[in-house]
């Protein structure tokens, strides 16, 4: 590192930690102190678990003020070292824009970094736990919660003497609720090849780790001869039955994209895959990608900002602000819209989640082409 590197580093850094704690409380304020109030003056949410909310939604505009804070950063010291002549002092010792810039692209990448890991390891746990204390307190429904109406239906691939392979029913489930533990009021529908062999009702039904199997309480077990009608009846208080875990892991996984981390969503989508559930299947491959490509936007922040703040106009804090307002709000408005193409089908999740990092770091690479000729 050299006495350049060191000197700009130092610049860069106070800035840059001041308005990520800026930015993150202002979010918190803006983004969810209004709805909190509310929350707690007309559903009668109490003050203790209110303030737990307010501190788990902390991590998630941390996150969002990462970037932002970069841009900022970049921007206004790029700006002022510009303005005290001090880029040209610099150029003048034969140091090219790039080389000058390059303390802040090694900050933008650390921070990528930073950010990545905060996304996996902390925001997925802390907006979860919110949304849980939520649902405790305000009986909130959660869209993605699967805590009643559970559907799934269980195939299995058959190879036909042709040498295709078919897909058929198994098994097919469904719950009336589920609190976390236990299926209630739930019958299984169970096919022997072509034909539904038998139908089980039950009370409950409990998914037992010890023994690897499901055990079923308070219920009847209707045998289902060839002829579609009812052959026999097997009445039970308890009984174990060998099946997949898979509806169990199905129901308790019920969280949205937001609320867990990669190899969970990741997890989740073979199970969608499984229930054939494509419309949350699209959702949440979008949502994987818009994950890994998140972080980047700090490293498409430092070197759109990094080309602005080395401009040969000089501009002042106001100005720079103004214009990172506007670079930022125009870059998630188009992420927005571009999203929105992935959701419907229209481009593929990678692109989806991947072009406006593009259209970033090309317009920043172009900036800051045409300002090292001048």
């Amino acid at each position: 590192m050299t006495l350049m590197d060191r000197y700009i580093t130092a610049q860069l850094i106070p800035p840059f930690l001041f308005c990520v704690g800026l930015v993150s409380s202002l979010g918190v304020a803006i983004g969810y102190l209004s709805d909190l109030a509310n929350k707690i003056v007309d559903s009668n949410l109490p003050l203790i678990p209110a303030l737990e909310i307010l501190l788990l939604k902390v991590p998630e505009f941390t996150a969002y003020a990462l970037p932002i804070s970069i841009m900022l950063t970049t921007l206004l010291t790029y700006g002022r070292l510009s303005g005290d002549s001090e880029l040209i002092a610099l150029r003048g010792c034969g140091l090219s824009l790039y080389r000058i810039i390059a303390p802040a692209l090694v900050l933008s990448l650390l921070v990528t970094g930073i950010t990545f890991i905060f996304n996996e390891l902390v925001v997925p746990t802390a907006n979860y736990r919110a949304t849980s204390i939520l649902v405790e307190y305000l009986k909130e429904e959660h869209p993605f919660w699967q805590n009643k109406d559970i559907f799934y239906p269980d195939y299995e691939d058959i190879s036909l003497p042709n040498g295709q392979i078919e897909r058929r029913l198994k098994h097919l489930w469904y719950a009336e609720q589920f609190d976390g533990k236990q299926m209630k009021t739930l019958t299984l529908l169970v096919w022997l090849g072509e034909k539904l062999n038998k139908i089980v009702v039950s009370d409950s039904a409990a998914w037992n780790d010890q023994e690897d199997t499901w055990d079923f309480f308070n219920g009847t077990v209707y045998q289902i001869a060839p002829d579609a009608s009812y052959r026999e009846t097997f009445p039970f208080k308890h009984r174990q039955l060998p099946l997949d875990k898979a509806p169990f892991e199905f129901a308790l996984q019920g969280r949205n994209p937001y609320e867990m981390n990669i190899v969970q969503a990741r997890q989740y989508m073979k199970l969608l895959k499984l229930v054939g559930d494509d419309k949350k299947l699209l959702t949440f491959e979008v949502r994987v990608q818009q994950k890994i490509a998140f972080p980047f936007i700090c490293l498409v922040f430092g070197l759109v900002g990094s080309a602005l703040g080395v401009r040969p106009q000089h501009i002042s804090r106001a100005t720079g602000f103004g214009i990172s307002v506007a670079i930022i709000f125009s870059y998630y408005l188009l992420g927005f819209l571009i999203g929105s193409l992935g959701l419907i089908g229209i481009l593929s999740p990678f692109m989806a989640a991947w072009l406006p990092n593009f259209i970033g770091f090309a317009m920043g690479m172009w900036l800051l082409h045409r300002f090292s000729q001048s």
